[in-house]
């Protein structure tokens, strides 16, 4: 098995980067911890473990003592983190642990050194009762296709998936290894462990080899959603730009490819997956609504508390991070870059032949926020116009229209990102200029 591991980690990790184990103080994560503290001495990486403490059991206390015992012994720091997991939370106890235990993990760093992977127990029995609880959830491709070896986007090992629960067994009873047994795995009130002690028993009396057999399937169904991850990439590559969807294109793939577009998209943001009929209601809104029907649908970021809006456009869909409108009035003395309450920035640089005439004395520039009721002429060849209707007219987002800075000199709306420079006041071709970018 340490040959095994030592194979598994030479393919993933590179010379000294920096593992984090996810170590509980059970079986699984006991054993790996013993494998990582021998193989370390022929691979040379940098081995550290976090015990979170959750606080749900009378003997967790006990727990992260054991675990600092063992990590003394096998010469392997240790971080216990406690959290505090919400009685009542709308996940479920059992899912509000987990994720608050991801986060602990996700957020570590040592020397300001975030680890390179996080290294957790899961094996081969872990990825049958997963594909089995993915199924009866009615699960696409994506989620039966369980857990991977490796995953990138998370920074996530599982160098044990191959590993049955026996083996796990046979090697601690061989090594001497002790463990904690956490009485809640035996509750039958969650739902692994009810699939783990009453439903993969019945089936594995009839087929022994039924875990192996699940793990299997669970790699086939990867390498099909690897597949349809390649296909959603082709399609959506003429589809997505600058965090944007044209609708119009999509419209033109069959609902399926369509579906598989989107799940892409939201995967490439971290979001949670919606469901089927979510999915449904999602392309519906976005093909069928009428052109001026306000779309804003709340996604959620995995792991995260915040969530990112579904919003469409002049036939594009845009997902974008909430933040409300906060009225500001800066103003500008001659810095390079000003940086706006909203998190957007204006960068500030002196050009020939553009931009604000610099002959008028561009200084002390006054920035706020739109009120609503503003008039503006860029171009002189065309009448005063109301800001709200230029806004239209240049097709920039709603959205985005209640964060925009306008810029005044002295009383007058000099420069609207987007829209232009005060006819009266831009520079002649042969004049300096002052350049202005809002970057949202």
């Amino acid at each position: 098995m340490q040959k095994a591991i030592s194979q598994f980690l030479s393919h993933y990790i590179k010379p000294q980067q920096h593992l984090l184990l996810a170590y509980s103080g059970g079986l699984d994560s006991s054993v790996l911890l013993h494998l990582l503290a021998a193989v370390r001495l022929s691979i040379p990486f940098n081995l550290q473990a976090m015990h979170v403490h959750h606080g749900l059991s009378a003997n967790a206390d006990q727990w992260a003592v054991f675990c600092q015992q063992q990590c003394d012994l096998l010469k392997v720091p240790l971080t216990v983190s406690h959290v505090n997991v919400h009685q009542h939370a709308h996940l479920g106890i059992e899912a509000a642990a987990r994720q608050l235990r991801y986060q602990a993990l996700f957020d570590y760093q040592h020397h300001e050194i975030k680890p390179d992977f996080i290294v957790t127990a899961h094996h081969q029995d872990d990825q049958a009762e997963t594909l089995l609880l993915q199924l009866f959830r009615g699960a696409g491709v994506k989620g039966l296709a369980s857990m991977a070896a490796i995953d990138i986007s998370r920074r996530i090992l599982r160098p044990l998936l191959e590993v049955s629960r026996l083996s796990l067994q046979e090697y601690a009873s061989q090594h001497g290894i002790s463990w904690c047994d956490d009485e809640s795995n035996n509750n039958l009130h969650y739902e692994r462990n009810f699939v783990r002690h009453e439903v993969l028993p019945i089936i594995e009396a009839r087929n022994p080899a039924i875990k192996t057999v699940l793990a299997r399937s669970a790699l086939h169904l990867a390498e099909a959603n690897d597949l349809l991850k390649s296909l959603a990439a082709i399609d959506g590559e003429p589809l997505l730009f600058n965090n944007s969807l044209c609708l119009a294109g999509l419209a033109k793939l069959d609902l399926a490819r369509a579906k598989n577009v989107l799940r892409y998209w939201f995967a490439c943001h971290q979001l949670d997956m919606p469901s089927a009929e979510q999915l449904a209601e999602i392309t519906q809104q976005l093909f069928n609504a009428k052109v001026d029907a306000k779309i804003d649908i709340q996604l959620s970021q995995k792991n995260q508390s915040r969530h990112l809006s579904l919003k469409r456009f002049q036939h594009r869909a845009y997902l974008i991070k909430a933040q409300p409108v906060q009225a500001f009035d800066l103003v500008w003395n001659g810095e390079s870059q000003l940086s706006l309450p909203n998190g957007g920035q204006l960068i500030f640089q002196q050009v020939q032949g553009a931009g604000l005439a610099l002959k008028f004395g561009m200084t002390k520039l006054r920035i706020s926020q739109r009120n609503g009721g503003e008039s503006f002429k860029p171009n002189v060849l065309r009448p005063t116009r109301t800001l709200k209707h230029l806004l239209q007219e240049a097709n920039i987002p709603p959205w985005q229209r209640d964060h925009l800075p306008l810029i005044y000199w002295q009383d007058t709306l000099a420069f609207v990102p987007g829209i232009g420079t005060n006819h009266e006041l831009q520079a002649s071709e042969n004049e300096l200029g002052l350049s202005i970018v809002w970057q949202a």
